[in-house]
């Protein structure tokens, strides 16, 4: 099976995550979505994470419809801050029946060279490719990615916690029943 990892902080979920993943499964070649919920992303400040096992509650509840998507831990259990390209080989160790290919917007891949091993990563595994605004990807650094031409959209995370903090409506920026915890727990209030 051939598996797209797409792998985020997720500090929401939002939207714009679901449609980029909806947009791959139905474009390129992927039968599976993994939504892998980083602990801590290296190259972000982690002040302004909500718990990890909250966020993944939340993606949980974003994709419970969808079959073909799955929310995993993977990394809570390995050491942090998460690289990549741990998690690949820890995955393709576990899951040596599976194929995997690395879901990132152009916003990501502009950075892959600070990336750990980012050379391995590019090397060994596809990765797919959506735009983010403003944000041009330079694919001749490998062979083996492909540019989904999914929706251009202009929503991030942190976006929606600011409204939060301004108390602003984020009412279809996220799945209802991920504004319905968000609300009934106060996260991202302080």
């Amino acid at each position: 099976m051939i598996i797209g990892l797409y792998f985020g902080s997720f500090n929401p979920i939002h939207i714009g995550h679901l449609i980029i993943a909806n947009h791959v499964l139905s474009h390129c070649k992927v039968d599976n979505i993994w939504f892998v919920v980083s602990p801590h992303n290296p190259l972000k400040e982690s002040s302004t994470l909500l718990n990890e096992h909250h966020r993944l509650h939340l993606v949980r509840l974003a994709i419970e419809s969808e079959r073909k998507f799955k929310a995993s831990n993977i990394e809570f259990s390995l050491p942090k801050p998460s690289y990549t390209i741990d998690t690949l080989t820890h995955l393709q160790e576990k899951y040596p029946q599976h194929q995997f290919k690395v879901i990132m917007g152009s916003d990501s891949f502009q950075n892959i060279t600070k990336w750990k091993n980012y050379k391995q990563l590019i090397t060994h595994y596809d990765l797919i490719i959506y735009r983010r605004p403003g944000y041009e990807a330079d694919i001749s650094l490998s062979k083996r990615i492909e540019m989904a031409d999914a929706p251009l959209l202009d929503i991030s995370s942190s976006y929606i916690r600011n409204l939060i903090k301004e108390h602003k409506s984020i009412r279809f920026l996220l799945p209802d029943e991920v504004l319905t915890d968000i609300e009934a727990n106060g996260y991202y209030k302080k």
